[in-house]
């Protein structure tokens, strides 16, 4: 009876183990789709044109969204269905790790249009991605040679504060503004528009230093330079090609205020005069060289006299400076 329970216990049946479940496979993501955006930066505008010089460096934006890390695309510059240049940019995440972003410089060597596109190629995480193209017109620094190098001279030149006409033309107006940026920057005093004053005027550089700042309305002759500048408080409003007295009958020098305006033309040639010490006045002229050649007068050319008559009030200092 002892080993009933030994043998009762032998006896029992092994119970069964339970069997691991198989994981299910975690799929695999599809690729998403981008878009891709391209944008022209430090280019010129003109006429609704990206427009750029050659040899300027100019560069292109793009973004892509969404951001997928890892991701590039390839850059193409092309003319005429030739590529000029290709580049493979790594996007960078902006907004958040929303954007991707590159930035790709170019400078193109020779005038014409250049086309901008850029593909990202199918990946496992994204699809191929196509992107808009955008142009830029590439021109030679030549006022000859294109009407857009002349409009967009004037329009530098009108920020640069030298009075021009925007006639998209190369005029007079143009010449005698040309004529006073070449005094300003210390270039030959000439009537063209050389490569250097293009690119000089496009770069922003022949901005004219304010002497007295604190003078409010008031005009400067600088003798030096042979131009005559009409500033308000502290700013330049505008600039002219002027001849001031020469060596036998120069000009008289210091501080001074108009005193006397009488427009028209007097029996001595002077047209719209604003006198600011006895005889000496801010007058129109039908003979303004490039140099110092009046009778001690400040010498204007007669299209500029009647604006600058309008523009100087009786009372307004005067500098005349060597």
């Amino acid at each position: 009876m002892l080993a009933l329970p030994a043998v009762a216990a032998a006896q029992a049946p092994t119970p069964t183990p339970t069997p691991t479940p198989t994981p299910t496979p975690t799929p695999t993501p599809e690729p998403v789709s981008g878009k891709l955006k391209l944008k022209i930066q430090k280019t010129f505008r003109d006429q609704g044109r990206n427009v750029a010089l050659t040899r300027d460096a100019w560069r292109v934006r793009g973004e892509m969204r969404p951001y997928v890390s890892g991701q590039t695309v390839l850059v193409r510059f092309i003319r005429n269905g030739k590529v000029l240049h290709k580049q493979t940019e790594k996007l960078k995440p902006i907004k958040g790790g929303k954007v991707g972003l590159f930035l790709t410089p170019y400078r193109a060597k020779h005038a014409g249009p250049v086309s901008v596109k850029a593909v990202h190629f199918k990946t496992a995480e994204m699809k191929t991605v196509l992107s808009n193209k955008p142009r830029v017109i590439v021109l030679r620094p030549d006022v000859h040679a294109s009407g857009t190098v002349v409009r967009l001279l004037q329009k530098g030149l009108a920020k640069l504060r030298y009075v021009n006409s925007r006639s998209g033309i190369y005029d007079d107006s143009t010449a005698r503004a040309v004529m006073a940026y070449r005094k300003v920057t210390g270039m030959a005093r000439t009537y063209s528009a050389s490569e250097a004053v293009v690119r000089g005027v496009l770069a922003g550089r022949g901005t004219f230093k304010v002497r007295y700042p604190r003078h409010g309305h008031h005009v400067e002759a600088d003798l030096s330079k042979q131009v005559l500048v009409l500033i308000d408080h502290g700013k330049v409003q505008r600039i002219y090609h002027m001849s001031s007295g020469k060596p036998s009958t120069p000009s008289v020098l210091g501080s001074f205020h108009v005193y006397r305006k009488s427009p028209g033309t007097n029996s001595h040639g002077m047209v719209h005069s604003s006198y600011f010490i006895g005889g000496y006045a801010i007058h129109g002229y039908v003979d303004v060289p490039a140099f110092n050649a009046s009778h001690g007068c400040l010498r204007v050319p007669i299209p500029d006299s009647w604006s600058i008559y309008r523009w100087v009030r009786m009372g307004d200092v005067v500098w005349v400076e060597p």
